[in-house]
Order: structure tokens, then C-alpha cells, then sequence
């Protein structure tokens, strides 16, 4: 790399770094300021895909922004936290590491972690494909996982990792989205479909036995959509439980809801 090009390379660095001390001190969300900052590096340094997790004491997630450039570079990324830097962290206590693997398809992997005091809240990582070496890239990896910590506390994470309420709502405001999103989608075709049965089933004593009851099981099951549906709607409470192949997913017991 020539000297001109390594000072723009340093500017941009300087530029990113900036831009996070800015927007801390706006009125930027953690995920609004991490995702400016990862698409900024993954262009300065030809990454694929980047992401920052927030976790609580007990491991489990509170918060999560990403850049990715396909879906597939997304599960790249993925696939390397679930299948190697998280098992390392719980067991072996990981803090940092930067990955090289070969191949048909070369790809060199980082995690940082994202620190308050001596406790770890979370991680900065990424993903470079090609034979390149990350490690060249430590000093500006590490200040871009510093500057992410100092926005998060400006946020309100404290230092047990356990964010204040306008951390909670953010994740919280980010289901009710999706959720207002498949309301819309699903609601008229479920409209549809319970109207049509019920219409049948006014008429049942003119069906088959067999197949009024296999309406009634229809309809009992479209119900159950819509009730799951207003469930959703009205969640104030971002309380998942475990769910498969060490995913997560929303709990909507009654008693979670009843005891918000």
C-alpha cells in the first residue's frame, strides 16, 4: 500500500471513530450507532460481515446489530459465533481472537469483546474472506470495539450488563414492528379463512360428520393464530425461553404476560 493511501486509510479510521463519539452523544440507538460503524469497516477493510451482541449475566442475548453483505456471508458469521467463539468463551474463557481457515473459500474471523470494568458485556465480530490477515487491523478493531463500549454506556448499560429500560424497550419496539408487520399480512387471509369455515359450519348438519370436525379442528387452530396474533401485539415484556438448536423465542405464556 502506497503512503497516500495508507494516511486516507488512517483518516477513515480516524472518521469512523469520530462518527461513533457523535452519535453517542445524540439521541442514536446502540444498534443505530454499531450498524453505522460496522458498514463503515466492512468497507475500509473488506469485511463481509460484522455484528455486535450484547449479553446479561447469564449468557443470554439483549442485544444484536449487524451489517452482512448476503444472507449467506450472515450465516457465515453466524455459524463461526455459534460453532466456535461462543463455546470458547463460556469454556475457556475467551476474550479475543483473530482466525485464519483455508480452503476452497478462505475466511479470516475476529471476536473483541466489549467491556465494562472487568466484566465482559458483549463482543464486536466480523468476518474477511480471502487470505488476508485480520491481525493487521488490531489497533482499529480494538478502538472500534472501545468506541462501541463507550457509546453503550452512554446508552445505559451497566455493569453487570443488564441495560436500563430504554435498552429493553428497543428490543421490545423491535417485536411490536415485526409483529404490527405479520398482523397485517396474516389478517386478512386468517379474516378469510375463519369466515369461510364458520359460514360451513352454520351448515353442519347438512356435512359429513367427519368432515365437520375437521372443520372445527381448522377453525380451532386459525383462532389459536389470532390469539397468538393479539398476544403479540400486546407484548410489554421481552422474555424469551429456549427453543431448539440453542435458538430463542418469545415467551407468551399467560403467566408471563398476566405477571408484567
Amino acid at each position: 500500500m502506497s503512503r497516500k493511501n495508507g494516511k486516507e486509510k488512517a483518516y477513515t479510521q480516524f472518521e469512523i471513530l469520530r462518527d461513533i463519539a457523535i452519535a453517542t452523544s445524540s439521541d442514536k440507538q446502540p444498534t443505530q450507532i454499531a450498524e453505522a460503524a460496522l458498514t463503515a469497516a466492512m468497507a475500509l477493510i473488506g469485511l463481509s460481515a460484522g455484528q455486535m451482541l450484547i449479553w446479561d449475566d447469564q449468557g443470554r442475548e439483549l442485544l444484536t446489530a449487524g451489517r452482512h453483505e448476503t444472507e449467506q456471508e450472515k450465516k457465515r458469521l453466524a455459524d463461526l459465533e455459534h460453532d466456535l467463539f461462543d463455546g470458547l468463551r463460556k469454556q475457556r474463557r475467551l476474550e479475543s481472537a483473530y482466525l485464519s481457515f483455508g480452503g476452497e473459500n478462505p475466511v479470516a474471523g475476529f471476536t473483541l469483546p466489549l467491556k465494562k470494568g472487568n466484566r465482559i458485556i458483549g463482543a464486536v465480530l466480523g468476518i474477511q474472506p480471502g487470505s488476508g490477515s485480520l491481525v493487521r487491523e488490531d489497533e482499529f478493531l480494538e478502538a472500534l470495539a472501545a468506541a462501541l463500549t463507550v457509546s453503550l454506556a452512554a446508552a445505559g448499560v451497566t455493569a453487570t450488563g443488564d441495560p436500563k429500560t430504554q435498552i429493553r424497550q428497543e428490543r421490545i419496539n423491535a417485536i411490536l414492528e415485526t409483529t404490527a408487520t405479520l398482523n397485517h399480512e396474516i389478517n386478512n387471509p386468517l379474516t378469510a379463512v375463519l369466515g369461510n369455515i364458520q359460514l360451513l359450519l352454520m351448515r353442519k348438519d347438512k356435512l359429513d360428520e367427519e368432515l365437520a370436525k375437521k372443520l372445527q379442528v381448522v377453525e380451532e387452530s386459525a383462532l389459536r393464530i389470532r390469539t397468538v396474533m393479539q398476544k403479540l401485539l400486546n407484548i410489554n415484556k421481552d422474555t424469551v425461553a429456549d427453543y431448539a438448536n440453542g435458538l430463542k423465542m418469545i415467551d407468551l405464556s399467560d403467566d408471563e404476560q398476566s405477571s408484567s
